[in-house]
């Protein structure tokens, strides 16, 4: 179980992004935070995953504080994180890349599992070099294959991993979504606006202002965006929540 005590964090200029986040995140199911842009989601993903510091508060993880843990050690530590914009590596291909997050070598059994959860053939792309010769959807799904290949991952995170991904990879996401959180006992903590990812998660967090403005099940809280928000509208991926809370 993962709490986040009073979670407070700034810009370097001095605006207040995070204004005192309360949250417990429970064990084996699939939270989704959702909530407005610039409202803060983004930031306390990156804080969970080590990537930036809070200003104050305190990260519990099963009980132990990791408040001071850098990235690397809240890897080790069982929290995988996908970034939003995913990182290129030139020089490495993309089974190094999912045979270093699975820290052991892979059958090409496994390769091709791992890479058809997100949508890619992996006899076309296992041994292509990850590099900037990738488009920026191909990208994004790979790297949320190295996420899925994480063994020691207790907790993964994802920051709108339908961003730049087509609609037959969006619904392979789905259905690896579902299969994770219905198999594997991880917990999983999403950041989207997508009302198909909401529609499986069994909690769902709003934060706008840099504050929980709700939180709860997925039966009381999606009916009540939608209610506040009128009809979502289309988008190419499906429904999106609208974002103004």
């Amino acid at each position: 179980m993962l709490e986040l005590k009073d979670i407070r964090w700034k810009l370097p200029e001095g605006e207040e992004i995070l204004k005192g986040i309360n949250l417990t995140i429970p064990d084996g199911k699939l939270t989704v935070i959702t909530g407005p842009n610039g409202g803060g989601k983004t930031s306390l993903a990156k804080i969970i995953a080590g990537l930036y510091d809070p200003a104050d508060g305190k990260i519990i993880l099963d009980g132990e504080d990791i408040t001071e843990w850098d990235i690397t050690k809240r890897a080790k530590g069982g929290i995988a994180y996908a970034f939003q914009q995913p990182v290129r590596f030139k020089g490495l291909t993309v089974r190094d890349l999912l045979e270093m997050s699975a820290e052991c070598r892979l059958k090409e059994e496994k390769v091709c599992e791992l890479l058809g959860e997100v949508g890619l053939c992996a006899r076309e792309y296992m041994d292509r070099e990850a590099d900037a010769s990738l488009s920026g959807g191909e990208s994004k799904r790979i790297e949320i294959a190295t996420v899925l290949a994480r063994k020691n991952a207790k907790m993964l995170v994802f920051d709108e991993p339908e961003a730049g991904i087509d609609l037959w990879s969006f619904t392979n996401l789905i259905e690896a979504f579902q299969r994770l959180k219905n198999e594997s006992g991880r917990s999983l903590l999403v950041i989207s606006h997508q009302e198909r990812i909401m529609e499986i998660a069994d909690y769902i967090v709003v934060i706008s202002d840099g504050k929980v403005k709700a939180e709860g099940s997925r039966e009381v809280i999606l009916p009540q965006l939608l209610s506040e928000n009128g009809a979502a509208h289309k988008c190419p991926l499906g429904k999106s929540v609208k974002e103004e809370f």
